[in-house]
Parts: C-alpha cells; sequence; structure tokens
C-alpha cells in the first residue's frame, strides 16, 4: 500500500511548486526588448536637451538625462518616407530606389518600401520576439505593403504620410482621412491620435512583460496639420506666434505620451531591459509647423544641417551611461545593428548593409579616435546631395559649384571653405560620386510625381 503524504508537508510542497512556477513566469526573458520612438518634422533646436525653453518637455528630458545624448545624430534623408526606410531595414535607401515618398494608393504595389527588402523586425520576430508598430506608417499602401506583412505582429495606426489629429470624418480615398487600423481592421478612434498612440504603446509594454518585445512607435506629431487639443493650447497661451503656440502644444501633448510609455516601462519592471531609442524622422520644416531648428542651417528637405541633423537619444538603464553625451556622428541606418546585437543576432549578409551596432560606441569600449561611420551621404531626387567625412562637410545643389563646411567650428553652416581647402573638397566630392555609383535611380515617383483623381494628399498637409 502507498504511503500518504502527511497533510501539511503536501500543502508546503504545492506551495513551493507554486512559488517555482511564480518565479520562473516572473523571470526576465534572455534579450532586451527594443523601443523605437520616433517623432514627426520635430525642430532640433525643440527638445530641452537641446537647448529649447518655451516647451517644457519633462519627459523627453528625463529620457535624454537617463541616456545618451548623441549630438551628432542623423537620419539617412531630409523627409519623412524614404528616413523609415533606411531605418528599419540598415541600407541607404537609394541602394533600393527609396528616394520619394510614396503615393497613397492601395493599389499601386510600386509605391512604397520594395517588397524585396526584409525589415529587420522579421528577423526579431523569427527569433521569438513580439513586434509592434504603432502610429505612422507611410511605407506603402497596398496589403503586400503593410506593417502586418513586414514582420509586425501587432499593429495600430494609419498606413500614410500624415492623418488628422481630432475630429476628422474617414474617407479611405483621402489619406489624412483613412481608418486608424487595428491589426489591419478599422476601429473608431475618439482620442486625440497622439494620445491614443501613447495610450496603445503602454497597453503593448504592459502585455508583452514575460516576453522579449520590440516596438516601432512612430508618431505623427508634430508634422501638419498641427492639432493640439484646445485645453493644451490654453497651456501655451503665453506664447505670441499662433503657429508656434499651436506646435508647442502639440509637441506637449507627445511629451506626455512618450511619458505614458516610460511609466509603463518603469510600472512593470522592465526599465533595465529595455533599448530605447529616440530621434525625429528629419528636421523640423519651420514654417510650415512653428518648429524651430536652432542653431542649425536649413529645414525639412534641406541637406543642410537643418533638415538631417536631429534630436537623438539612446538608453538602455544599466548598459549605458546615464546622462552622457557622445559626439561622434551616428545615424537611424544604426538602429538595425544594435538591434540585433542587443538580441543576440548577427546582421545577414545577403547584401550590402549600411548600419553599425552602437553599442560598444556609447559604452565607451572603442577609443576615442574611432568612429562608427566614415562618412555618411545623402541624396534627393531634387537634387540636393551632400557627405560627412569627420568634421568635414560637403554640399551639393544641382549645378551649382559644391560648398564645404568645418562642421567643427561651423556648425550653422555660414563660411564655405571650398575656396580655401579644394584639396579637401576634392576628396569628399570623389567620396560622395563614389558612393553615388552605388546607389540606384527613384523605383516610384511618389508623390507629388504621381497624381491620381480621389486618393491626393491634402495640399496643406505635405508629408
Amino acid at each position: 500500500m502507498p504511503t500518504r503524504m502527511p497533510l501539511m508537508v503536501l500543502i508546503a510542497a504545492t506551495i513551493a511548486l507554486a512559488l517555482a512556477t511564480t518565479s520562473l513566469a516572473a523571470d526576465p526573458p534572455p534579450h532586451p526588448n527594443v523601443l523605437v520612438i520616433l517623432s514627426d518634422d520635430h525642430g532640433y533646436g525643440d527638445v530641452g536637451f537641446n537647448g529649447c525653453t518655451d516647451i517644457p518637455m519633462p519627459n523627453l528630458d528625463r529620457l535624454a538625462a537617463s541616456g545618451v545624448r548623441c549630438s551628432q545624430g542623423y537620419v539617412s534623408h531630409p523627409f519623412c518616407s524614404p528616413t523609415r526606410a533606411g531605418l528599419l531595414t540598415g541600407r541607404y535607401q537609394h541602394r533600393f530606389g527609396h528616394e520619394n515618398n510614396p503615393f497613397y494608393d492601395p493599389n499601386d504595389a510600386r509605391e512604397g518600401l520594395p517588397l524585396t527588402e526584409r525589415p529587420f523586425p522579421e528577423y526579431l520576430k523569427a527569433a521569438d520576439y513580439t513586434t509592434g508598430w504603432i502610429g505612422k506608417w507611410h511605407l506603402g499602401a497596398t496589403p503586400a505593403h503593410k506593417p502586418f506583412n513586414r514582420g509586425f505582429t501587432d499593429t495600430f495606426g494609419f498606413i500614410g504620410g500624415g492623418h488628422r489629429y481630432l475630429d476628422w470624418k474617414v474617407n479611405p480615398a483621402v489619406e489624412y482621412l483613412v481608418p486608424i487600423e487595428r491589426n489591419g481592421v478599422a476601429v473608431d478612434e475618439k482620442e486625440h491620435v497622439t494620445v491614443a498612440f501613447g495610450r496603445e504603446a503602454a497597453a503593448f509594454v504592459r502585455r508583452n512583460a514575460e516576453r522579449p518585445w520590440f516596438l516601432y512607435l512612430a508618431f505623427n506629431a508634430p508634422h501638419a496639420p498641427v492639432t493640439p487639443t484646445p485645453e493644451r493650447l490654453a497651456r501655451f497661451a503665453s506664447i505670441a506666434n499662433p503657429k508656434r503656440r499651436a506646435y508647442a502644444a502639440q509637441v506637449s501633448l507627445l511629451d506626455d505620451a512618450v511619458g505614458t510609455v516610460l511609466d509603463a516601462l518603469s510600472a512593470s519592471g522592465q526599465d533595465t531591459r529595455t533599448l530605447v531609442f529616440f530621434f525625429s524622422d528629419n528636421g523640423g520644416p519651420l514654417e510650415i509647423n512653428g518648429s524651430n531648428n536652432g542653431p542649425l542651417r536649413g529645414a525639412k528637405g534641406s541637406v543642410y544641417e537643418g533638415g538631417i541633423h536631429v534630436p537623438f537619444v539612446v538608453r538602455w538603464p544599466g548598459t549605458l551611461p546615464a546622462g552622457a553625451v557622445y559626439d561622434r556622428p551616428v545615424s537611424s541606418l544604426d538602429v538595425m545593428a544594435t538591434s540585433l546585437a542587443a538580441a543576440g543576432l548577427d546582421m545577414p549578409a545577403d547584401k550590402p548593409y549600411d548600419s553599425v551596432n552602437l553599442l560598444p560606441y556609447l559604452r565607451g569600449e572603442k577609443p576615442p579616435s574611432s568612429l562608427p561611420h566614415d562618412r555618411l551621404f545623402w541624396r534627393t531626387t531634387s537634387g540636393l546631395s551632400a557627405v560627412r567625412d569627420g568634421d568635414w562637410k560637403l554640399v551639393r545643389k544641382s549645378n551649382q559649384p559644391s560648398e564645404l563646411y568645418d562642421l567643427a567650428n561651423d556648425l550653422p553652416e555660414t563660411k564655405n571653405a571650398a575656396s580655401a581647402e579644394p584639396a579637401t573638397a576634392a576628396r569628399l566630392a570623389a567620396a560622395l560620386d563614389a558612393w553615388n555609383r552605388q546607389m540606384i535611380g527613384p523605383a516610384f515617383p511618389g508623390a507629388p510625381g504621381k497624381k491620381r483623381a480621389g486618393a491626393a494628399s491634402s495640399p496643406a498637409t505635405p508629408d
């Protein structure tokens, strides 16, 4: 006859088993989460950590205070969609012809991130990461181009290049009025979209606390049409310029939404196992939305610093130093290699990649003379191009003579040194020409190159 276990021993064993199971369930995932926060048309001078004084941004400032501020942070293009294509592929978007903003057309398979490219969330998904996209897509509107078919398991946002923030009447044929979609299904969203995106991102963080995740949180704020809530607008009544006042209120809502996500990370115990990136997709468009790129020259669409040099922070508490400043050029292209390295994954080797793992640089494991990139390059279909090599930068504008700037001593790009430094100008010009020969032309006409009745963007809200 089997020996009976005493009742108290049985109870104790049951409790121990329950505690062990609970402990296992609560163990952190073996690899860190990755959170990429992208603002849209956000001025370089419009964050507290870059000197902004008229728009309080406590949450972006605490993000910078607890991470590394990259004072030489760049994006790979001076406007929206091409930057996003480079960000998600780790490749100069010119390598596959994504040099224009795609025209919003759910029936045109040319317009968008080419299906030959593999966004890096697919690699994380294959490694058992939950992958999420929230916010603005702007990488193609056909079903094959949508985020749930490009490596994302959870999706919430709009597919086009921009959207109304409040009180819109849904019209699937008009880019700025398309439905907000959850996993491809339209939802009836009532909140201000910036608030909604922060809410959804915090919910994603909380529900995935027990497994590794990647979240691409792509706000459309403060992209036009800037429409803050009336309550938030009233907070900035002291700003005399009405355009700047509305912009300040919209950026304040963005800051609150970022705070909602950071609070969710902290409350769920995920701070120290979450790698966070924050930057804008390009510089501010100044007169369009009231932004400020000071002290940089130029604006969105320009290859001067004001179009491509953006607020840029990388945070990973306990792994990266808090409150540090890294002053070597880094790029939005580097998100891919850095994220894969954090996840313990190798970079693919199937084609040329331009992404660099920033972790050893930001941790101080590389000598000060070591640079993540020997050179960075930019090009637009409007005839603008540029190359940065160390502290030197060459700018070309169509058929005009090249301009040369020493960014270490002339960050506002006011003193053209091309005549004084002809050898340096020639060397950078040769490098730019060599890079161009590796790239291809535009793969799709984009907007405004293509016109189709019934599907146009709002003319008052350029992408």
